[in-house]
């Protein structure tokens, strides 16, 4: 079984008109968010799961404050400049490369790429606010299997306001 774990950032701001679309900090609201999130998904005990972020700061930020609320160390996030801007074939392959020892993944990236590619692998229409979290699951041995046949199951997650 391999489950994959697709997380929108959170809210961005959009303040200072100076800064490059990926040096965008998080909004207050997002570090809330970002910090209820990670703190439900604790419950799923991914204590070994890895963790995958693009480069840009409010994935980035994102991805900590979910490690954070884990009990993982933030060193343990693996940041691919695959990720952002991505295609969805583009994560796929992202996807396809990871060591198959690992049985969860958090990815941690961008709108629209993510709601995309959830529709694809789920075979539903999916629209993921920021910070949603798409849980994806395969009864497959390897994460290369991932998108060569339907989820097993699909749930998606987010933010209360």
């Amino acid at each position: 079984m391999k489950t994959l774990y697709l997380v929108r950032h959170a809210k961005a701001t959009r303040d200072d008109p100076r800064l490059a679309d990926r040096d965008r900090p998080l909004h207050e609201r997002g570090l809330q968010d970002a910090a209820a999130m990670g703190m439900r998904m604790a419950r799923h005990k991914l204590d070994r799961a890895l963790l995958v972020s693009s480069p840009a700061l409010r994935a980035l930020t994102t991805a900590q404050l979910f490690a954070d609320q884990l009990g993982r160390s933030r060193e343990s996030i693996a940041v691919d400049e695959r990720v952002y801007a991505a295609s969805v074939e583009q994560l796929l392959a992202v996807i396809h490369g990871l060591n198959d020892g690992h049985d969860e993944l958090l990815l941690f990236g961008h709108n629209p790429e993510f709601s995309e590619l959830a529709a694809r692998l789920s075979g539903k229409a999916v629209e993921m606010p920021t910070c949603a979290v798409a849980r994806l699951r395969f009864d497959v041995p390897t994460w290369g299997d991932i998108g060569r046949q339907a989820t097993e199951r699909f749930t998606l997650d987010k933010p209360e306001h």
